[in-house]
């Protein structure tokens, strides 16, 4: 049988372990807060209302600051745990592990110092809990958090704000449906006017929750009680109320012993006209048995629930950390191996890209079947072969020698102007395919996943990249202009030679040197060389339509897919560990959510051992 001890103890380091980590819920939200999930009985009360005599009633020892005003400035997580008769009794902070306190007064001046701490000397609050364990034969095993006490007004030093932040505080502790609400009423105000009633009444409206506790019961007016609140009658609760009688100022300044107050507590109530019958349920020792047994089947039956959280966040923040990738390796060889394999990594989803559809294969295809040929289309080969120009071009050419047959100097001069247009659609096909594959090394760089935490590796892959898409252009502008000026440097006779001839007007055939003297200034005459030229031309560019996409294939994307990172390896080989591990810089964001998740991974695995090795028992 699971003990109440085992599993309140349970709770209480795992909630131990949720605040070093910086889990108390309401804030973070990037991870599931196990501290959200944990039962816990919050304590809630309006400011005067008695909060802190309950609390050192049921602890049995003075260690709460006191004061005018908001006292209690930061949650206080208490958490009590029963020791054998005749022990030491001592206390304990998780800000100051392993230095118990024996002198309680120390005990409330810490509480104070560390809630300056973290809002300084300022009327100001913090929602960092603070947390303080007591061990005590005069406690039962039970946990509380303590809560700023609920305002309608700011006193002075404070901002107007204050009266929200605290009830906003207060409602983030409540409203968990894990949570026991132990709401502090005193009885010698209207219960209707009550701050934690009120509160409860809106986050728990079946009071299936809350614990109403009145205190103040021997300061009400003679004549008067609270038997209408205590019995269920004018506000019902799902648990039966419970009535304190806490110390009175007079008591507190005279240092009257909590053991002797607790003595009066049960004598008040043992000998009281209107209490005597609720006597065995009423007082400060009754509720801390009440509460702890209520936590204690609370965390009893959340225990499936809260393992059923922590295995699912245990998933998925594993699956994040491989996601993340382990943190990097210190050995200089290792971390050679580690960039090798980022880069084949980057070099094979470039590849993928590339020999794919869009915007890869797909983009590439579409420079060599669409913008090439529309290219050559638009040359101004119409202007160039004019009669007016062709008149001027081969009468030039001729000078003062008229040609002999036909004017080859005037068809030389011709078709190399015509063929010179064509290295404009030869580059500007080369820095088409420059530009695709330089998209694809920026996609493919982004689409690694491994390399996202490398930001320094990903600017030197993408530099290196880009200077060798550089030199595959500069090689690729090279072969294009190459096979342009090839065309140029020797003409294909043959194709002349070919054809047809035709006849002039006399019945000579054209080219006839008897006709050539009379008729080479015809209009005729030069519409034949331009058609002839013309036709050349066309055969060339059909030529270089299926010449150039060869050329740039060859240069630029079959060495981009064999070699883009061939002078980078080389570079890598000559690097000393110190610069590899520069290389290896991580983002300093990845490296943070990864001490996170680890941190929090580690807190679920815990948490987790701990609900094992008590849930066996049941």
């Amino acid at each position: 049988m699971t003990t109440m001890e085992s599993l309140i103890g349970m709770v209480n380091r795992i909630q131990r372990a949720c605040t070093v980590l910086g889990d108390y819920g309401g804030g973070d939200n990037t991870f599931s807060s196990l501290w959200e999930a944990l039962p816990s009985v919050a304590v809630v009360g309006g400011q005067s209302s008695g909060k802190s005599s309950v609390l050192e009633s049921i602890v049995g020892r003075d260690f709460l600051p006191r004061g005018s005003g908001i006292v209690t400035r930061r949650p206080l997580v208490l958490q009590l745990h029963k020791i054998d008769e005749g022990s030491q009794e001592y206390a304990e902070f998780l800000h100051l592990p392993k230095r118990p306190f024996t002198d309680f007064n120390l005990v409330r001046q810490e509480i104070q110092d560390e809630t300056d701490r973290l809002t300084g000397k300022t009327k100001q609050i913090s929602p960092v809990p603070i947390h303080l364990s007591i061990y005590s034969p005069n406690v039962v095993n039970l946990t509380l958090i303590d809560l700023p006490g609920l305002t309608k007004v700011a006193v002075e030093g404070q901002p107007e704000s204050i009266v929200q932040e605290i009830e906003t505080m207060v409602r983030s502790y409540v409203e968990k449906p894990n949570s026991i609400i132990l709401a502090i009423s005193p009885a010698n105000q209207d219960i209707a006017t009550s701050d934690a009633i009120k509160l409860s009444r809106e986050v728990d409206p079946s009071g299936e929750r809350t614990f109403g506790v009145l205190t103040k019961l021997d300061l009400m007016d003679k004549g008067t009680n609270a038997l209408d609140v205590l019995e269920g009658r004018s506000y019902r609760l799902q648990h039966p109320w419970v009535g304190v009688v806490n110390r009175s100022q007079a008591d507190i300044n005279k240092n009257i012993d909590m053991i002797v107050a607790r003595r009066k507590e049960r004598e008040y109530f043992a000998t009281s006209p209107d209490y005597g019958h609720l006597a065995n349920k009423m007082g400060s020792e009754y509720l801390a048995k009440l509460l702890s047994k209520q936590l204690e089947s609370v965390i009893r039956a959340r225990i499936p629930s809260i393992l059923s959280l922590i295995n699912k966040s245990i998933e998925e923040l594993e699956s994040e950390m491989d996601h993340l990738g382990r943190p990097v390796a210190v050995d200089a060889g290792a971390q050679l191996y580690t960039i090798l394999e980022l880069c084949r990594a980057f070099d094979r989803i470039f590849k993928e890209h590339l020999e794919g559809g869009r915007p890869g294969g797909d983009r590439i295809y579409g420079v060599f079947d669409n913008q090439l040929p529309a290219a050559l289309r638009k040359l101004p080969f119409d202007r160039h072969l004019s009669l007016q120009n062709v008149r001027r071009v081969v009468s030039e050419a001729d000078g003062y020698q008229p040609h002999l047959i036909a004017p080859e100097q005037g068809y030389r001069r011709l078709i190399e102007g015509a063929l010179n247009y064509f290295r404009g659609p030869a580059e500007a096909s080369v820095d088409a395919v420059h530009f695709v594959l330089k998209e694809l090394v920026r996609k493919s760089i982004g689409e690694t996943q491994e390399l996202k935490r490398f930001p320094t590796l990903q600017a030197a892959i993408a530099a290196a990249s880009n200077e060798a898409l550089e030199r595959f252009r500069e090689d690729g502008k090279k072969t294009v202009i190459r096979l342009v000026d090839m065309e140029s440097s020797y003409l294909t006779v043959e194709f002349f030679r070919r054809l047809p001839q035709e006849v002039e007007k006399g019945g000579s055939p054209a080219g006839n040197p008897a006709s050539s003297t009379v008729d080479r200034y015809a209009e005729g005459h030069f519409r034949r060389i331009g058609s002839n030229i013309s036709s050349y031309v066309a055969m060339v560019s059909e030529t270089l339509k299926n010449t150039i996409p060869k050329a740039v294939v060859y240069c630029q994307v079959r060495e981009a897919k064999q070699s883009l990172l061939n002078r980078f390896y080389t570079q890598l080989g000559k690097k000393e560990g110190k610069q590899l591990s520069e290389l290896l810089d991580e983002d300093p964001a990845v490296m943070e959510r990864r001490q996170q998740c680890a941190k929090r991974l580690e807190l679920y695995k815990s948490s987790r051992d701990e609900i094992d090795s008590v849930s066996w028992e049941r």
